[in-house]
């Protein structure tokens, strides 16, 4: 199979409007120059053909003058129009027998002493009426009539009568002119009502795309609204997998949290156990059972969390989550007398589950209550990006920081590079991967409060209301 043209391909993933209004607009404008040029060819032949019927009426009163009673070679006269009398005119006529030398021609005083060229050719009978053009002795443009005549014993004549063809180029241009203007303003009429038709029927399918970014902004569950005939099936399909998606996303968090309550209570039972063990074994036992918590802790909330994320249409108002956060920490760090400054929209919106972002964000931010002077600062970016709206959330200290080699590290599972500090090494780690479920990122950088600054991108965006 041969390949496509490029731009063949880069017009078939256009828009449907396009696509239609393209192909609309490109076969009525050859429609309309087809129709133009039927219209302007047949326009040039009935011109042709009335002036052709003008000259032949002059042809006929010649003919008429040459077999009237007296002699055959006499002056014809004036044959009714006065523009045969004045030199040069463009309208002229010619009456002459056969192969005559030049001083038997008579011609109308308009011809000037000059003669009309002729149309005979080798293969024309005696008698035919012959049309065609020629150039006058001036070299104008003529349209020329030619007609044989016998009179029997006077012999035979040949009467040729001219006009200026001028007279017919500029009747056919004011017509292509007048043509050209109306299908101009025909094909701009066209378009337009092409236009609305396409915009009238593609509705449908705005609404269906609508209804789409309603669910997935969280403001509508489910696709409503009456749709034709030929687009109904598809919303009742979609609608039927939205609710299946929901149905399996609501047997995951139940299985999620049924296997969180299985696992916790046999942990519980060997914690309480150990203490009757000899110390160095209930120790053993201790730290085995809680490093076993905590993966057992991280890993459901990786599974809760990649079941959540692909729900559609879940929203959650991230200033209130945040500033929640940011008095907790502030109330569990009043020992260092620590600052939380927060600079955030009170219209942010996440696009996600409310959990989630407390994990995200309550890991960041006591992250950075813990290594921090005096004070951590919170604030948010607005990512414009109509396809994939975003927000960055920035969290900064003023403690000591980190070096840039060690960044990468800290954000790898179980990891703590100063064990002094209270934690199990999985916040960062938590934090890292329940972004990448988002499609979001983790990163950390110097602080421009001297510390270390977290950065955390995540779907989401300012509400328009």
């Amino acid at each position: 199979m041969s390949r496509l043209p490029s731009f063949v391909r880069r017009f078939a993933s256009r828009p449907i409007a396009v696509r239609l209004a393209v192909s609309s607009v490109f076969w009525s404008f050859v429609i309309l120059l087809i129709a133009g040029l039927i219209l302007s060819t047949l326009y040039r032949d009935n011109t042709e053909r009335a002036f052709d019927q003008r000259l032949l009426v002059y042809a006929n009163t010649l003919a008429s003058n040459l077999v009237g009673p007296g002699d055959p070679d006499r002056d014809l006269g004036p044959i009714g129009d006065p523009r045969f009398e004045l030199p040069l005119s463009g309208w002229y006529w010619q009456v002459a027998r056969p192969n005559a030398a030049l001083a038997e021609i008579r011609s109308s005083k308009s011809l000037f002493g000059g003669q009309l060229p002729s149309l005979a050719s080798g293969d024309n009978r005696f008698g035919q009426i012959r049309r065609g053009y020629g150039k006058a002795p001036d070299d104008r443009n003529l349209r020329i009539i030619e007609r044989d005549i016998d009179l029997g014993e006077d012999g035979r004549y040949i009467i040729r009568v001219a006009g200026p063809a001028d007279e017919i180029d500029v009747a056919v241009r004011d017509f292509i002119f007048a043509l050209t203007v109306t299908f101009a303003l025909l094909g701009i009429g066209l378009g337009f009502t092409t236009l609305l038709q396409i915009r009238f029927g593609l509705r449908p399918l705005a609404n269906l795309r609508s209804a789409l970014g309603a669910i997935r902004r969280g403001e509508a569950e489910r696709i409503a609204g009456e749709y034709p005939r030929d687009i109904s099936p598809l919303a009742s399909e979609l609608n039927l997998l939205l609710d299946t998606n929901r149905e399996i996303l609501e047997r995951a968090r139940t299985q999620v949290g049924n296997l969180a309550h299985a696992l916790k209570t046999p942990l519980s039972i060997i914690m309480n156990e150990a203490e009757n063990a000899p110390e160095d074994v209930a120790a053993k036992v201790r730290e085995q059972a809680t490093t076993m918590r905590d993966q057992v802790n991280y890993y459901l909330d990786r599974a809760r969390a990649a079941a959540l994320a692909g729900t559609l249409g879940t929203l959650t108002e991230a200033e209130p989550v945040i500033a929640g956060l940011a008095r907790t920490f502030a109330k569990i760090y009043r020992d260092k007398e620590l600052e939380v400054e927060l600079v955030i929209p009170s219209d942010l919106r996440f696009r996600g589950e409310k959990q989630d972002l407390e994990e995200m964000a309550g890991n960041l931010i006591d992250n950075a209550a813990k290594w921090a002077a005096y004070k951590v600062m919170v604030s948010v970016e607005i990512l414009r990006d109509d396809d994939r709206p975003r927000f960055r959330l920035l969290i900064d200290d003023d403690g000591p920081g980190l070096p840039e080699a060690a960044r990468e590290e800290v954000l790898k599972r179980g990891r703590r590079l100063d064990e002094t500090k209270p934690g199990s090494g999985l916040g960062l780690s938590i934090v890292s991967d329940l972004a990448a479920l988002y499609r979001g990122t983790l990163r950390l950088d110097a602080s421009p409060a001297g510390g270390l600054r977290a950065i955390l991108e995540l779907p989401g965006d300012r509400s328009s209301t």
